[in-house]
């Protein structure tokens, strides 16, 4: 009998064993859910044509500028080409699938029966620029230095690290000490800087001291502030996998640094650099008449697309104590004419952000909440403001300027929240006058805000403009140093950890996330947990269209338009792949696919 027993233990754990060795295989590539699209013996990426040409060259004209080379730390600012041209990860994106991932500096992933733990092994031939292999050592110190000296997102993933160790000369394994089925995918999109880069320096230091990337461009020539080229490795380890056929096909690409957006646009004009993305469709129709157009220099692309809006617009400050009272901002929302403000700016063309996942699966229903949406929500019943478990939509203006419905609604509100007209001066019961100040950069943006000061005055508020520069913004958001400002959450088909950075309640003290409303929500975090820790698209899309409910009827933000199409003029001998990804004008598109004739 014991040797029966005996058998069938043996038995039971081999079968357990074999089930797990069965679901732990070393894969290609990795999806959030269900089996990536691609199979091993992929060609390409498929919004990339594999027999575009290489050489030729691209300059881009950008606001503002920089004074750091460590695009990873809070300190500085550095220049965006860095992160995407230089500087490679594990895996790499493929941004025709919602959230799928594929070797790129590791030839495999693998991971657990529940994903409680990845292992990635290199690929022997991953170089860095300057010939060095790029080895595991690298690695689990870039892991590690991030974690603790980098951005606050990198340090937030890692925390639910329970060990990191080297398991062979090109492989690496990551335990987790919580169930999360984005981290793998998270770790694998974690640069890999070379660790010998920083001997003798510290990592969190800003400086203008060049670091070796593994990507396919490396720095040529910069002057702080004002330009900065990449030119393409001729020595790059990895131009020939397929992950990478058809990408990386310019030989230089230039972002030349200017003052504000209207030295931008005059730069496009006068042919300084090639291409410009527009996001007026006023203007779109009506002022692309100069030369560069109509002798065929300059031709304008439509790209289509199909990814979340994400959220733009006036944000609150709710540390400040005018904004702390729903009713307030939704007084503030009321008084935000966005018929009129729309039909003023862009003839009405665009639509507005109805949440911060509108244009997708992912949004939320504006009726009354139900199904397992409801089911994660109720217990957060207490905490929650009208519309998040009922039917609620944003309000919606008369379209004329005095927009006199909504205007009464929202004096009621500021009423009920202990604010009266005095003398013509909305104040609150210790006579302090309700005045702010919106932070601005864009002279759009101002425009906007005029049209919102004048609707605002006839509450009794006061709101003035401070006009700052991309260098003011930066120091003043990391610090949450503003009462209203302008900002743009871009949101994608698989959200995720980033979420915390957003909106996780860390952010109203500490600074450098991105949760500049300084929300604290309890419902939120949960949300977020929730869908870290869904199992399948069905309670991830409920976990996400809650979240949404949450932020969108929170009132942080007024809305303003967004479009499901990328406007983009850009010199005649640029050209892209038609087969554009869901994505369509993202990150992956411009200038990764395109190529030069």
């Amino acid at each position: 009998m014991k040797q029966a027993r005996s058998a069938l233990a043996s038995l039971i754990a081999g079968l357990i064993f074999g089930s797990s060795m069965a679901l732990a295989e070393p894969t290609h590539g990795i999806a959030m859910y269900g089996e990536p699209a691609l199979a091993p013996d992929f060609v390409s990426l498929p919004y990339a044509n594999p027999d575009a040409p290489k050489g030729g060259s691209i300059t881009f004209a950008e606001a503002g500028g920089f004074d750091s080379m460590n695009p990873y730390i809070v300190k500085g600012r550095a220049p965006y080409g860095l992160r995407v041209h230089t500087f490679e990860s594990l895996l790499g994106r493929n941004w025709g699938e919602s959230f799928s991932l594929y070797g790129l500096l590791a030839e495999s992933v693998e991971v657990g029966p529940n994903r409680e733990w990845v292992q990635f092994t290199l690929r022997p031939e991953a170089k860095f620029s300057d010939g060095s292999p790029v080895t595991v050592d690298d690695v689990m110190w870039s892991m590690t230095t991030l974690a603790e000296k980098g951005t606050p997102s990198f340090g937030s993933s890692w925390a639910k690290v329970a060990n990191a160790e080297i398991t062979g000369e090109r492989s690496v394994k990551f335990t987790f000490n919580t169930v999360d089925y984005e981290l793998p995918l998270i770790l694998g999109l974690r640069p890999i800087l070379r660790k010998a880069d920083w001997d003798g320096r510290a990592f969190d230091e800003s400086s203008l001291d060049v670091p070796h990337g593994s990507g396919p461009y490396v720095v040529d020539t910069f002057e702080a502030d004002r330009f900065i080229t990449f030119k393409r490795n001729p020595d790059y380890w990895g131009k020939d996998i397929a992950f990478n056929r058809g990408l990386n096909n310019l030989d230089t690409i230039t972002y030349d640094f200017y003052a504000d957006a209207a030295a931008v646009w005059q730069a496009f004009t006068a042919g300084e650099s090639d291409v410009f993305r527009e996001g007026n469709p006023t203007k779109w129709d009506t002022e692309y008449t100069f030369p560069l157009v109509t002798d065929g220099s300059v031709v304008k692309s439509v790209v289509p697309h199909g990814r979340p809006s994400g959220m733009e617009g006036f944000v609150f400050n709710t540390r400040r104590p005018q904004f702390q009272d729903w009713r307030v901002r939704e007084a503030l929302m009321l008084a935000f004419n966005f018929e009129f403000v729309n039909q003023t700016i862009n003839a009405g063309a665009y639509p507005r952000r109805t949440s911060f996942f509108s244009n997708s699966a992912l949004a939320m229903d504006h009726a009354p909440a139900s199904g397992k949406v409801l089911e994660l929500l109720t217990p957060f019943e207490a905490e929650l403001v009208p519309g998040a478990l009922g039917a609620y939509d944003l309000p919606v203006s008369d379209g004329t300027d005095r927009n006199r419905t909504n205007m009464k609604q929202a004096g009621a509100l500021l009423a009920e929240a202990g604010w009266t007209l005095q003398d013509g001066v909305l104040k609150n019961a210790a006579g302090e006058p309700f005045t702010f100040e919106f932070m601005l950069k864009s002279s759009q943006h101002e425009a906007i805000a005029n049209i919102y000061i004048d609707a605002l005055k006839q509450l009794g508020i006061e709101a003035t403009i401070a006009i700052v520069d991309s260098a003011q913004e930066t120091e003043r958001k990391t610090a949450y140093d503003y009462d209203v400002m302008v900002n743009s959450w871009a949101m994608s088909l698989s959200p995720g950890n980033e979420q915390k950075l957003y909106w996780g309640a860390a952010g109203v003290t500490e600074p450098g996330t991105r949760n500049y409303m300084g929300m604290n929500s309890p419902a939120a975090e949960a949300m977020i947990e929730a869908i870290l820790t869904a199992q399948n698209i069905e309670d991830f899309n409920a976990a996400v269209q809650a979240l949404d409910r949450v932020l969108t009827t929170g009132r942080y933000v007024v809305p303003f338009w967004f479009s499901d199409k990328s406007l983009i003029a850009h010199k005649a001998n640029l050209h892209y792949p038609q087969n554009t990804s869901v994505y369509g004008d993202w990150v992956g598109f411009l200038p990764d696919v395109w190529w030069s004739e």
